[in-house]
């Protein structure tokens, strides 16, 4: 497994998938390429949903604060590769997150994509859709999902049969 790309969005499902990314990247000695995907304004992405070409994407000239996070994310996530000893690449790409996290493994030639997720809400799913599941439905490779941790039960609580 040469490259591993990992969906970043300083989210702790996010940061879960970047510290699973970096296990493997450690032990199999990969490259790791982190994508923070930048979303398009909303009318945009709602004519990419729906499979119609969207008109194209340039970063927006009034928007340096979502400039600026999509830099510090990449930062911190460039930041903990390093010092766990991994080399790393970024793409800030904008456009729709599934599309462009399956992009961003495409055009580096991935091996795996590993992304985070979360139990989203009604509204969520329906507005939104699971971008893990989107991600690992149009992959050309090998997709990791990886789920919160759980707290282990503690056997002292458990009811006596």
């Amino acid at each position: 497994m040469k490259t591993i790309v990992v969906g970043y969005d300083g989210s702790p499902p996010a940061r879960l998938a970047l510290e699973r990314a970096a296990r493997l990247a450690q032990a199999f000695d990969s490259k790791v390429v982190v994508a923070t995907v930048k979303e398009p304004l909303a009318a945009e992405a709602a004519i990419a949903a729906r499979g119609y070409a969207a008109p194209a994407i340039a970063v927006p000239a009034n928007q340096p604060a979502e400039q600026e996070q999509a830099e510090r994310l990449l930062a911190e996530a460039r930041a903990y590769l390093a010092r766990h000893g991994i080399t790393v690449e970024t793409a800030s790409p904008i456009g729709p997150p599934v599309a462009e996290i399956v992009d961003a493994a495409e055009a580096h030639d991935a091996d795996l994509i590993v992304v985070g997720t979360h139990e989203p809400g009604l509204f969520e799913r329906l507005y939104r859709g699971s971008v893990s599941q989107g991600v690992a439905r149009k992959a050309h490779c090998d997709v990791l999902v990886v789920h919160p941790e759980s707290k282990p039960e503690n056997p002292e609580s458990k009811p006596e049969n």
